[in-house]
């Protein structure tokens, strides 16, 4: 049975034609008809769509006179609307995990807020369609608790996996992580203990039996996939982190376990150990201490058809204009100052040519070309953004950009996919059926098709025609409930309320 008006007002985010949004309230059964449906394998848009949603999952799938629809079924005419998979971003960090000055002042401040931090972010993720995020490195305790009230439907948030801690990395305020050498405070002890999870500098250590006993034993903690550092977190020099056999240690513990295992490994040499060992995904493959991916190590990828989660938010979009401006006010700023210098020529040293590189944005270039010829190759890219907190507002003294912001950080990487070389088709696949194989969900989630979770987001332009439109959203909906988007976030812990805006594209 039809309802024009309640349609309506689904498609502007303004009400919910499944009633009002609470984690109580059953998923009903809907038939969206007449919207362009693009199902995320990468195939020509279904147009004058029919999709009906029965619970939390997807009933039928088809063009309208293809598909019958129930009885008792609401109807939405969704004419003129395009619709998506939900979008998933397979490299986020939703919690507070560290950082030094006024990020060190907020950890300090809001670190008994965790739980409400974690929600907050993926709420906010929610909000702009993301319905399923990878932390790859984080709390692991508050990141698991709100996991599992998501999960059983006590709070509204984007479906979280966590992998804790980066195994053989200690916290924020250890060496493996950020090269502290000072004496910390006890309190930075304390969270340098509480981010390991015993899965710290100390398996570094370890005999290949130890190792695999305190990996087991950190997987008893439940984290949803493993991730290691299979180099240093620091660049210039990165140094291999575990010996090969201790990384195929730490894979075929995870793979016993059924869990996704990746690596970071920020070098050349470091990357081809850790693909050696039998990891299933790379995160940021483009970083590789600024050099160039060899054209075999590309095919070793393409050919595994390992995971890539690509910072594209970072090398592209607003922060690639960021780097162009810098790189001329930089080049500049050095010629006026070789003209001025008043001293004998001489050879630069080593440190000096690493400034003058760091100055042009060299690495970012070579992030941006590696990532463009992984892309040309066909590698499984998912968009992947670091996203994380910055410090709370009453500590801010420089606002962190947007790239790496929750929610429009993911939208902002799947547009960078396209302007890596992506077709915003390819760039939706990325997003959707990709992510979903790097959560090991694709059964379930990852692409429109009857017996999969209803995760929708329906759109007021077409996204293949122009990536961008991934921002206008009408409505998303997850696990066949409708998000009271306007809501979202529920509780502000971290985030400003943004100002009044009119139009889709303001969040």
């Amino acid at each position: 049975m039809r309802h024009p008006i309640r349609s309506l007002v689904l498609l502007a985010g303004v009400a919910l034609a499944f009633g009002r949004l609470s984690a109580q309230t059953p998923p009903a059964r809907v038939a969206i008809v007449g919207a362009t449906l693009v199902d995320g394998n990468g195939g020509t848009p279904l147009r004058d769509a029919v999709l009906v949603l029965d619970g939390a999952r997807i009933a039928q799938v088809g063009a309208r006179g293809a598909v019958t629809i129930p009885p008792g079924a609401d109807e939405v005419d969704a004419r003129g609307r395009w619709i998506v998979p939900g979008l998933i971003d397979t490299n986020v960090h939703l919690s507070l995990y560290g950082g030094q000055n006024d990020r060190y002042e907020s950890l300090v401040r809001y670190q008994p807020r965790q739980d409400e931090i974690v929600l907050e972010a993926a709420q906010i993720d929610l909000r702009y369609g993301v319905t399923t995020v990878r932390d790859s490195y984080g709390a692991l305790l508050p990141l698991t608790s709100v996991r599992d009230r998501i999960a059983r439907g006590e709070q509204v948030g984007a479906r979280i996996l966590a992998a804790g801690n980066i195994l053989g990395w200690s916290g924020p305020y250890s060496f493996s992580f950020s090269r502290v050498t000072t004496p910390l405070t006890l309190f930075q002890e304390q969270m340098n203990d509480y981010i390991a999870q015993g899965g710290g500098e100390e398996l570094m250590a370890m005999d290949p039996q130890e190792l695999r006993k305190a990996i087991d034993a950190y997987i008893d903690k439940r984290p949803d996939f493993l991730k290691y550092g299979g180099t240093s977190h620091f660049s210039e020099p990165t140094f291999i982190g575990f010996s090969p056999e201790a990384q195929r240690v730490i894979v075929d513990a995870g793979h016993a376990r059924n869990l996704f295992v990746e690596t970071h490994s920020t070098s050349v040499e470091g990357l081809r150990v850790s693909i050696a060992a039998g990891i299933d995904g790379i995160q940021h493959p483009e970083l590789l201490d600024g050099r160039e991916m060899p054209d075999d190590l590309v095919k070793v990828i393409v050919d595994r058809g390992l995971n890539c989660s690509m910072l594209a938010s970072t090398i592209a979009g607003p922060a690639w204009k960021r780097h162009l401006k810098a790189k001329d006010e930089a080049e500049k700023k050095r010629a006026d100052a070789e003209k001025e210098a008043r001293r004998p020529a001489r050879e630069k040293t080593s440190s000096e040519r690493r400034k003058e590189a760091a100055d042009a944005g060299a690495d970012l270039e070579m992030r941006r070309a590696n990532a463009q010829k992984l892309i040309r190759a066909g590698c499984r890219v998912t968009p992947g953004t670091d996203s994380y907190w910055a410090a709370a507002p009453e500590f801010t003294r420089t606002p962190k950009p947007i790239d790496q912001d929750h929610g429009i950080g993911t939208i902002l990487a799947i547009e960078g996919l396209v302007e890596l070389g992506m077709t915003p088709s390819q760039a939706i696949v990325a997003a959707t059926r990709n992510g979903a194989m790097a959560a090991r969900g694709l059964k379930d989630f990852g692409t429109l098709e009857a017996g999969k979770l209803a995760d929708v987001v329906l759109l007021t332009a077409d996204p293949l025609a122009d990536i961008s439109n991934l921002r206008n959203v009408a409505a998303v909906i997850k696990e066949g409930r409708v998000v009271d988007r306007a809501r979202l976030p529920a509780s502000r812990v971290l985030s400003v309320a943004p100002a009044a805006t009119t139009g889709t594209k303001a969040f």
